[in-house]
């Protein structure tokens, strides 16, 4: 049960971010090459499901190209 816990950080930054500027999941991972990012991916870090450090670096690379801004991990993630 701690595992939950500690897992599920609850909605985070990046959610914020994809609404205000009109972005879904689907922009995020078609802004990388195919199979580098997936919709699983991109909603879980929405959410605030706890992702490995590749995985975060995936959906920062795939948010500053559909954006075309410059974020930071700590822009996206609370964690």
């Amino acid at each position: 049960m701690n595992d939950d816990i500690e897992r599920n950080l609850g909605p985070q930054p990046i959610a914020g971010i994809m609404t205000r500027l009109n972005l879904k999941p689907h922009d995020l991972v078609a802004a990388l090459p195919p199979q580098q990012l997936t919709h699983k991916m991109v909603s879980r870090a929405c959410k605030g499901r706890k992702l490995t450090d590749k995985s975060k670096s995936k959906v920062l690379n795939a948010l500053n190209l559909a954006a075309k801004k410059n974020y930071t991990l700590s822009d996206l993630f609370n964690y």
